[in-house]
């Protein structure tokens, strides 16, 4: 199992990869002294080790969140798509991976990974991933370090109560949703239009990340 490793500091960050290929958890060591506590969310040796590449960073970003707001589930059309590293800093939320790749083995499964302020821990989708989240408590941060900038015209939608994906959303109610996510198409709409991400697309797209082809 990949770690980063520094003088003094031992494990920092320990990633492992999730049942969905492409998804991966970093956990890192958190270091309290009386004065508070440091530990670091993100380490480019330990996420190139992991994964083959150097995660470039396009374009960051900050949500805030009340309890009970869903956002999601988004993805961006690949190539390029856009790989995402997101980390809680404030609060606490789940955190849920869809594999929307179609002809990918594990095609419409899911996983929720509770991410918050006291563990600290991250994740990462690779681009064809989607990606949404709940908030657990009030004014929940979300940060997101993206790997291409936001392009309105390439982003895509599932409807996070879609049936087929039978996403098991904690009972918080009522959830919050944007109009614009209460009116996602649902994923056999997506499918028919051919809307969906191609798994091997997707797999020749990580290969060029990696430098195989």
């Amino acid at each position: 199992m990949p770690y980063g490793h520094r003088r003094g500091w031992g494990e920092r960050v320990k990633a492992t990869e999730l049942s969905i290929s492409g998804a991966w958890e970093f956990v890192p060591q958190r270091f309290a002294d009386d004065r508070g506590s440091f530990h670091v969310w993100y380490d480019a040796t330990v996420f190139s080790a992991a994964l083959g590449f150097e995660f470039a960073v396009a374009q960051t970003n900050h949500s805030v969140s009340r309890r009970g707001v869903i956002r999601g589930i988004h993805w961006a059309d690949v190539p390029p798509g856009q790989g995402k590293y997101v980390y809680c800093p404030r609060g606490a939320l789940l955190d849920v991976v869809v594999d929307l790749r179609v002809g990918s083995p594990t095609f419409g499964a899911h996983e929720f990974v509770r991410l918050d302020d006291a563990e600290g821990r991250a994740l990462y989708l690779a681009e064809g991933l989607g990606h949404g989240f709940v908030a657990l408590e009030d004014d929940t941060v979300l940060s997101y370090l993206c790997s291409t900038g936001y392009n309105p015209a390439r982003e895509r939608i599932v409807n996070v109560f879609d049936e087929e994906l039978a996403l098991p959303w904690p009972a918080i109610a009522p959830p919050i949703l944007s109009e614009r996510d209460t009116g996602g198409p649902r994923l056999a709409e997506l499918r028919a239009a051919g809307l969906l991400p191609d798994y091997a697309d997707c797999l020749a797209h990580y290969r060029t990340l990696r430098g195989e082809a």
